[in-house]
């Protein structure tokens, strides 16, 4: 008896100790996912990329640059392969102390609002609201005057030379010389009201103020070519603002997927001698949108020297047919240069228009194949020749040369062994000859371009490589090194970079790409729970491609620190870079299409490390991610335990129509009703409606068995906060235990509550998926 009292105590004994062992392992490290936040890990690193600003009319630009030295501003000739200090930092920062008298770090000069004149050798810049020159000749810096007292001039739009700005006042559209002896304003509009409105800001209900205007000038300044939206009918939407005096009521147009009244745009051109308008005849399909640019259809980059021409981008409802149209404002002609069809959607964020010539030639990029390529058409809209061809996606044109004939693009998945997510910048002639890789690093590459000759900045990494800096010609050469980031400070303080990694979708077919984060005291013997970092897409998917530890990386990096292992990666349906096919796989189901492809490939980390503990799951994401992170907890609530979700779309009925009705689907209805004509005679009449429902996560509330936190910003007009009450009315009707956050006066970006909300996310895993429940740990926010 006394030997098996003794051995029965001894396994309680030894029972408490192993429960004691366990719940030591569990705590959180509250302490490294502080010590590695974005802020703290950027402090280590500075800067990961050059941003050039290209002097005009020249190869010449100028950049800053972040090191363990301070803040460093450099001037670079691209044809000379010189680099230099654009200034002697020790001695700018002694004439600013005499100035001011008081010191000034060299290593870090505050210089806002900095421009650089090249032909005088000088630049320009703000310190404190004074403005200040500085010419590099012979180190004189003059004070100018305070920038408090320069007039506000946001509401000026100068034509090409100056001579005249357009602007709107009470919804209508105005002009005047920019003379300022001759204040006389010029009205070109009478018919213009609040949401029929001229004004940038269509709801304003501001007086006789001068607003920007929705107007552009043709270069030739004889013309304005201006747009406006007829949103009169439109529904309206509410937030609710909780500051200031009281709380006061914000009020705009929003229109929902399937509703039929959605706004009629239109397109006006004025002559600015007679001030006569003429409205473009336009109208072809219900609803359609149109963007009015100079060419490019992304920017609207198209502005040759007296030009009289613009392009007209029309696009119908479902967004699966698009015409371009070509408008001569001398001639008063309009005639379509070509059409194009995708279904079940056009994407149009990738469309592209290049003008060659004043028309002569168009360069055109289109998913005709299933994967986007670029084509060439003559000036009447007849196809010469397909420039592109092949199973990979061209991305974004960086440049054109006319007069070599020679276009330089960026493409994705053309390279064999390469990440297919890795932008890579190639050149090839018009008529599709001479193809040619001039970025061969097998690495992410950011390009800027030259205005001038072809040289190119590129930036380039990899999530786990330092990021490079250098200059290149138009045959992709290295003219010389710009940057390389110093990741030495920070892997000396016990930072270390994320791992990339392939699994295969719920088809076991289709590879899905993602990046994983260990904490970096990580120990391969132990078994981490798993959080997954979700964006559904069908614009982008969540893990980075490049380096980067700002936004989502660098939350990322931070909540691993916890204890977790935290994942990001794509799904079908996820990102156009792939192809046509996995682009829109989420096309009439835009709730569930990504939610199977994210837990099979949980599964298949946890089944190939055994670090990765596949029985205690969190998901996280914010809009999209908001939604699908709700939406694969309440799906397969015996795999995943937590969830938190941030300014989710749960209810897409209720979200903007353009998003949800492209990638969604939406259904043009016909039908005939009965109505009284002016005679009280019945008649019949045609109408017209579109459909839309689209399954939202409410449907699943009674789904839910784990710990799921909503948040929403109160005063979100993107994601209104609708979505996420919706759902907690839904989840209360059905009796379940959750937790919800309203951020007060936050949109859709959370802002200067971002670092709260990351703590709240730290601490909601923490205690659900650690059993980490410490009440004593104090929120360590960042101090300005």
């Amino acid at each position: 008896m006394k030997k098996g009292y003794y051995s029965l105590t001894t396994l309680f004994l030894l029972l408490f100790l192993a429960i004691q062992s366990v719940s030591a392992q569990q705590k959180a490290n509250f302490e490294l996912a502080e010590r590695f936040t974005s802020d703290n890990v950027q402090k280590m690193i500075g800067s990961t990329s050059v941003f050039p600003r290209w002097i005009e009319d020249t190869n010449r630009f100028w950049y800053t640059y972040e090191n363990s030295e301070g803040t460093f501003w450099w001037y670079v000739d691209a044809e000379r392969g010189s680099k230099r200090p654009l200034f002697d930092r020790d001695e700018l920062s002694m004439q600013l102390a005499e100035i001011f008298n008081k010191p000034f770090n060299a290593k870090d000069l505050d210089l806002d609002d900095f421009t650089y004149d090249d032909d005088k050798q000088l630049f320009t810049f703000n310190v404190e609201d004074i403005e200040f020159t500085y010419n590099i000749n012979g180190n004189d810096l003059v004070k100018g005057d305070s920038v408090k007292e320069e007039e506000n001039e946001r509401w000026a739009n100068y034509s090409p030379d100056s001579t005249y700005i357009v602007y709107a006042k009470n919804h209508n559209l105005y002009m005047m010389k920019s003379d300022t002896s001759d204040t006389t304003e010029y009205q070109l509009t009478e018919d213009g009201e609040r949401w029929f409105s001229y004004q940038a800001n269509a709801g304003d209900t501001t007086t006789n103020e001068k607003m920007r205007a929705r107007a552009r000038w043709f270069d030739n300044e004889k013309k304005i070519v201006a747009s406006r939206s007829d949103d009169r009918e439109v529904d309206e939407l509410w937030v609710i603002n909780t500051g200031g005096d009281r709380p006061s009521l914000e009020t705009y147009k929003y229109a929902m997927p399937g509703e039929e009244e959605v706004g009629i745009e239109y397109v006006e051109v004025f002559d600015v001698e007679t001030m006569e308008r003429t409205i473009l005849p336009l109208e072809k399909w219900e609803d359609q949108t149109l963007n009015a640019g100079y060419g490019d259809m992304q920017t609207g980059d198209y502005d040759p020297d007296g030009s009289d021409v613009m392009y007209i981008y029309r696009l119908n409802r479902k967004a699966s047919m698009v015409d371009i149209i070509r408008y001569d404002a001398a001639e008063n002609e309009m005639n379509l240069v070509f059409s194009d069809t995708s279904e079940p959607y056009l994407n149009w964020e990738w469309q592209q228009l290049e003008v060659i010539g004043d028309g002569d030639e168009y360069i055109w990029w289109s998913e005709e194949t299933g994967w986007g390529h670029l084509y060439r058409y003559d000036s009447e809209g007849n196809l010469i020749n397909q420039i592109t061809r092949g199973p990979w996606q061209v991305g974004d044109i960086v440049k054109v040369d006319e007069d070599e004939e020679t276009i330089f693009f960026e493409a994705y998945g053309r390279e064999q062994g390469v990440h297919p997510y890795y932008a890579m910048l190639y050149k090839v002639n018009f008529d599709g000859s001479g193809l040619r890789l001039l970025t061969p690093e097998p690495a992410n590459h950011s390009i800027s371009e030259s205005e001038e000759g072809n040289y190119f900045v590129d930036n380039y990494s990899t999530v786990d490589t330092e990021p490079v800096s250098v200059l290149r010609d138009e045959n992709g050469r290295v003219i010389t090194e710009l940057e390389r980031t110093d990741f030495s400070q920070a892997r000396e303080a016990g930072w270390d970079t994320p791992e990339v990694f392939t699994v295969k979708a719920a088809d076991g077919a289709t590879d899905i790409y993602g990046v994983m984060w260990k904490p970096f005291d990580f120990d391969s013997t132990k078994s981490y729970p798993v959080v997954s970092y979700v964006y559904p897409g069908p614009q982008t998917e969540p893990f980075p491609i490049g380096f980067s530890y700002r936004g989502s990386s660098g939350r990322n990096a931070s909540l691993a620190q916890l204890g977790f292992v935290v994942l990001a990666m794509g799904n079908r349906g996820g990102s156009p870079i792939r192809s046509k096919y996995y682009h829109t796989y989420g096309y009439g189901d835009l709730r569930d299409y990504p939610l199977a492809d994210n837990k099979y490939g949980i599964e298949q980390l946890a089944a190939r490390h055994s670090f990765v503990d596949a029985s205690r799951v969190g998901i996280y994401g914010h809009s999209g991610g908001g939604f699908m992170s709700t939406a694969a907890l309440l799906t397969y609530p015996g795999f995943y335990d937590v969830a938190v979700s941030s300014a989710g779309n749960h209810d897409n009925n209720v979200y903007n129509r353009w998003w949800s009705e492209t990638h969604n689907g939406v259904k043009r209805k016909v039908s005939t009703v009965k109505e009284m004509a002016d005679d009280s005679t019945e008649v019949e009449k045609e109408e017209i409606t579109f459909d839309a429902p689209i399954e939202t996560n409410a449907e699943l509330a009674a789904n839910l068995e784990g710990h799921l936190l909503l948040v929403h910003g109160n005063i979100d007009n993107n994601v209104h906060p609708a979505n996420t009450l919706r759902l907690a009315d839904a989840l209360i009707k059905a009796g379940k235990r959750f937790d919800m956050m309203i951020l007060p006066g936050r949109r859709h970006g959370f802002g200067e509550y971002q670092p709260y909300f990351d703590r709240m996310t730290w601490h909601y895993f923490a205690e659900h998926l650690l059993g980490d429940y410490r009440t004593n740990v104090e929120f360590n926010l960042p101090q300005d």
